[in-house]
């Protein structure tokens, strides 16, 4: 039986692919690697087995693309890899699952909840969990408190946006600079970010909690693996209570010794690859249980701790012929009907912390 995988936005995320290929020979499991992406030089293409070149995520050709992608290559799960994939893809789940697929995707509701910082915040109190105080610009409370704050839009990704001030003028500038934003305390850290799995079913089967030690661009490029049971039993109670499928991350911020909850991204992490190297093998987890093989999972809390990354760059290397060629097969690869975009654009995640 084949089972065949398809990535949203695969941009950089390489390592992931990789361990995933990998899961793939350790379990004797056959099956394709299909990715989509708006950019044909997108490293993560040139790895998939099936790569496409799509619409934009908001153009009305998105969605159509990516049913006729499913049909064609006869894909058993979705995996979305940025935070604006995941609402679309909830939105149109039953048009996408009358495929066959299963989109390891939260539901509507929960996609709204952890896409907005505002609801993210609300979920917390509601669930008890400590959270950064938070207010909306134009709140009166604003003007009795001390500084430093930060400041952030409701609805950002990849810490685009994100800054910290220090006076009421810088505030009123960013109020204005940033769209739609929400304002928090400032949490100096460290930032924690646990790896959540569950299967397509929604079971939990491991929480990897990891301190992000460096990061560029919004990703972790130094991190450590790290073990809190109050972390871990938090992350399972977001899981259960949103309720999670596939893969989310949790962020928090240590506050005087306490974890502080702060956001949630339903998908996998960008410091995903930690965690499964430290022994939370998701990508086999969850290609036994789409293949319908048995598979051990530890149990909860079972990884190696003070397990550490340092990550790096490693250059795809094309000519312009070479680039011309990718870019026309991109596109033929994208049905007929519709038009792909192939600017580059803030939906994109190739970018990385200004560098080329």
């Amino acid at each position: 039986m084949d089972v065949n995988i398809l990535f949203t936005s695969v941009g950089r995320r390489v390592e992931l692919l990789r361990s995933f290929r990998e899961a793939y020979a350790e379990l004797g499991l056959s099956g394709r690697i299909v990715a989509t992406d708006i950019d044909p030089l997108a490293p993560g293409l040139r790895l998939a087995d099936s790569p496409y070149l799509v619409p934009g995520l908001h153009s009305p050709d998105f969605v159509p693309a990516l049913e006729e992608i499913l049909r064609r290559e006869h894909v058993s799960v979705v995996f979305p890899l940025i935070d604006p994939d995941i609402f679309v893809l909830a939105a149109h789940r039953e048009r996408l699952e009358n495929t066959g697929a299963r989109l390891a995707v939260v539901e509507t509701e929960a996609a709204g909840l952890t896409a907005d910082k505002w609801l993210t915040t609300s979920f917390f109190n509601r669930l008890g969990l400590p959270t950064a105080r938070s207010w909306l610009p134009g709140d009166h409370e604003l003007e009795e408190l001390a500084y430093p704050l930060f400041i952030k839009p409701r609805s950002g990704s990849a810490s685009h946006h994100t800054f910290r001030v220090d006076t009421p003028q810088q505030l009123a500038f960013f109020s204005e600079y940033i769209t739609d934003p929400i304002i928090q305390e400032f949490l100096a850290g460290p930032e924690i970010t646990s790896d959540v799995i569950c299967d397509l079913e929604g079971e939990l089967l491991a929480v990897v909690s990891r301190q992000r030690i460096r990061t560029q661009g919004g990703e972790v490029i130094v991190g450590k693996t790290i073990y809190d049971q109050t972390i871990l039993d938090s992350c399972a109670r977001i899981a259960r209570s949103l309720p999670a499928v596939g893969p989310i991350t949790v962020q928090c911020m240590m506050n005087r010794g306490q974890a502080v909850f702060t956001e949630i991204n339903a998908r996998f992490g960008g410091g995903a690859p930690l965690g499964i190297a430290a022994g939370a093998n998701s990508p086999k987890w969850l290609l036994a249980q789409a293949a319908g093989m048995p598979c051990d999972v530890p149990a909860l809390g079972t990884y190696r701790r003070g397990f550490c990354v340092s990550r790096y760059h490693e250059s795809l290397f094309v000519d312009e012929a070479e680039a011309e060629t990718a870019l026309g097969v991109a596109k033929a690869n994208v049905p007929a009907e519709t038009k792909p975009a192939v600017n580059r654009s803030p939906q994109n995640a190739t970018d990385y912390g200004g560098e080329v």
